[in-house]
């Protein structure tokens, strides 16, 4: 079980998300497993997913890795229902203050933000702070139906830190923080649900910083 995920500091400046791969091959920033498959019962489906990641200090750059056998990006907008898409996640508390924001994004870099200390009454991100977000997607920018067919896809997203806009942040750097990663499906033909730290549960539910786990910055 991965206990802790260390984010490497890269020097890398005003990175777009189109590089992110590149720079983190060339800075050798290796791809962690997420593989809590905590519904297995129900949600027998288990896709391959990896993420990595690193900062410069002022840009989170993530970049995730699916492999799954049906590929869905429907979602017309940001902050639309990205999560009934092939989506991937990051929830994360960047201060101790019982708040915490969602940053999910589905296959084609459609991407919603939210703040709040629980699931219900979260404040979406307005469009201003979302267009902040750089994406790339190695199946295109354009929503598509369903895809078929066993294949893998990245994302890549180079957030910087006045995304988490509830909070001033000047840099990544040191920072401890908890958090999460996630990829879903809900409305694909074999929906699922996985975590990076593990959720103790009974059914999916992602809004839950209690089981948060650590990120550090280097």
């Amino acid at each position: 079980m991965t206990k802790t995920l260390n984010i490497k500091r890269i020097s890398a400046a005003s990175v777009g998300a189109a590089e992110i791969c590149r720079l983190l091959d060339e800075t050798n920033v290796e791809f962690v497993q997420v593989d809590n498959h905590c519904w297995a019962k129900d949600f027998p489906y288990k896709p391959q997913f990896e993420v990595r990641m690193a900062h410069n200090g002022k840009q989170l750059l993530i970049n995730y890795r699916v492999t799954e056998e049906c590929v869905r990006a429907v979602a017309p907008h940001d902050n639309g229902n990205v999560w009934e898409d092939s989506c991937c996640e990051l929830f994360i508390s960047p201060v101790a203050d019982g708040t915490y924001y969602n940053m999910e994004c589905n296959a084609a870099g459609t991407l919603l933000i939210g703040f709040g200390p629980e699931r219900e009454g979260r404040e979406r991100a307005k469009q201003e702070v979302l267009h902040k977000v750089d994406r790339w997607s190695s199946m295109g920018r354009e929503p598509f139906a369903d895809i078929n067919g066993k294949r893998t896809w990245q994302l890549c997203l180079a957030i910087p830190t006045e995304a988490y806009w509830h909070h001033s942040l000047e840099s990544f750097d040191r920072l401890k923080v908890k958090g999460n990663v996630y990829k879903c499906g809900d409305k694909l033909p074999y929906p699922h649900f996985l975590s990076l730290f593990p959720i103790d549960l009974p059914k999916p539910d992602f809004h839950r910083p209690d089981f948060f786990g650590d990120m550090i910055f280097e």
